[in-house]
Formats: structure tokens, sequence, C-alpha cells
């Protein structure tokens, strides 16, 4: 999958796929629809990093949630 075209789909793909990776239990605090594509290519770049990394620590995934949470809607 492509992800390099900001669209809403892929959006989508990446919030889900962050659920997974960083193993968010509350994952109603991190739903696709919290984001907006405006956003897209900061929540990419998020994206990128998480996935070339094999282990997150704990400090590195609460900062990774941290700037999430910063760039949710509203």
């Amino acid at each position: 999958m492509s992800l390099e075209q900001a669209s809403r789909d892929n959006l989508d793909y990446m919030i889900t796929d962050l659920q997974k990776k960083l193993q968010i239990v509350n994952v109603s605090v991190m739903q696709p629809e919290h984001f907006d594509v405006d956003q897209y290519h900061e929540i990419k770049e998020i994206y990128d990093m998480v996935d070339a990394k094999d282990n997150i620590s704990v400090s590195e995934m609460q900062a990774i949630v941290s700037e999430l949470g910063h760039l949710r809607k509203g």
C-alpha cells in the first residue's frame, strides 16, 4: 500500500496501524476520525518513524501518543 498520497483512507490505515504497533489499549482515545487529513504529513512522519523501529521504549511511546494527541481535531 502506498501511503505517499494524502487521503482519508491512508490516514485511517496509518492511525489503525499505529494503534496496533503502539499497543494502545483504549483505542477510543485514538480513532481515525479524530484526525484531519490536513495533518497527514505530520502523522505520516510519526508513522514512518514507528514503522522503522523494531522496539519502542515506554518513554518513546508516551512521547508519540502525546504528539498524536496534539494533532487531534479540536
